[in-house]
């Protein structure tokens, strides 16, 4: 435990350094966007001397570093910006969409996690015989369709052809749950399914690894009912894929992004796709901070669990 402790707290101390890296890299990228903060504000109609004074007051014509700095003290103290008229605080826009996107990336990784599990022990189980064929088929399908493609297919049938879902929109679970499910059923399987179909190929494959090992074989010879064996090579198999899960979960939030413009969900991506289309470059800039340090805490969140669930690690 003393050992799992010091490691957490590596991890831990790590992220404010990170965090302001990640901040470096959004602030430098987002200073090369054609789009003038001052005229944004102020509209394209604005006199010269209004665009200084508001450059002036908003410290747009200070050196780089300067901006940097004063960038980082309103973020230590809660301050995204304001977006362009009307005038709106970026972090209250994202307190509003994030609790969709949220619910969107965990309920897909919900339904990936189960999928995967289930293909890739049936894969390993059954290895070589039909099940196993049947499964490699499906989990290269799933790796190779995108996510937004799948989207469109889903509504093509699911919600068009066969009317069971609604082609978009969004109703709060707490109107109606029922409405909830119907309405994010689509996005969380389009969300869902390359990402199962990727870990699904790396669990079976860690199955079948942990399935040819001597503690495995003696453990049957002993006649331990293979339900229990299953449960047992199972936890040593998800070590594996439990580290490649960090990543999903983020890749599932970039691509939660794409899925909310096709579902029309008020959420992340349609923030990112205001900002973008309307040159605002205080909500853009927010938005990409906020969603790359929950992708960062994700993945320190992930190495935490595999701590947890690989001992060996602990002594490293």
């Amino acid at each position: 435990m003393v050992a799992f402790l010091r490691l957490a707290l590596r991890r831990i101390a790590m992220m404010p350094v990170m965090i302001l890296g990640i901040a470096l890299l959004v602030f430098v990228v987002l200073q090369f966007s054609p789009v003038d903060p001052a005229y944004n504000a102020l509209g394209d109609s604005a006199t010269p001397e209004a665009r200084a004074a508001f450059a002036a007051e908003h410290g747009l014509d200070d050196p780089l570093p300067l901006r940097y700095v004063d960038f980082i003290g309103q973020l230590l103290r809660g301050d995204l910006g304001v977006t362009v008229p009307p005038s709106q605080p970026v972090a209250d826009r994202i307190a509003a969409a994030f609790p969709l996107t949220l619910q969107l990336t965990l309920m897909g990784l919900a339904l990936a996690v189960v999928l995967a599990v289930a293909l890739g022990v049936t894969g390993a189980v059954y290895r070589d015989r039909w099940p196993d064929q049947v499964f490699r088929v499906l989990s290269m399908a799933g790796v190779a369709i995108p996510s937004f493609w799948l989207g469109v297919l889903l509504i093509q049938q699911f919600a068009l052809n066969t009317p069971l879902f609604p082609t978009g929109g969004y109703i709060n679970p707490a109107e109606s749950p029922g409405g909830f499910l119907r309405t994010m059923t689509l996005p969380a399987v389009s969300l869902a399914i390359p990402v199962a179909a990727s870990l699904a190929r790396l669990v079976r494959t860690s199955m079948v690894a942990e399935l040819d090992r001597d503690y495995v074989r003696t453990a049957r010879g002993n006649g331990l009912p293979p339900s229990l064996v299953i449960r047992s090579v199972l936890r040593n198999a998800l070590v594996t894929p439990l580290t490649v899960l960090g990543i999903k979960v983020g890749y599932m939030l970039s691509g939660a992004v794409v899925i909310e413009a096709i579902f029309d969900l008020p959420g992340m991506g349609k923030l990112i796709l205001e900002g973008v289309t309307g040159g605002d470059v205080a909500l853009v800039q927010g938005t990409v901070l906020f969603i790359a340090i929950a992708f960062l805490v994700v993945n320190v969140i992930v190495d935490l669990l595999y701590l947890l669930v690989n001992p060996r690690i602990r002594t490293v």
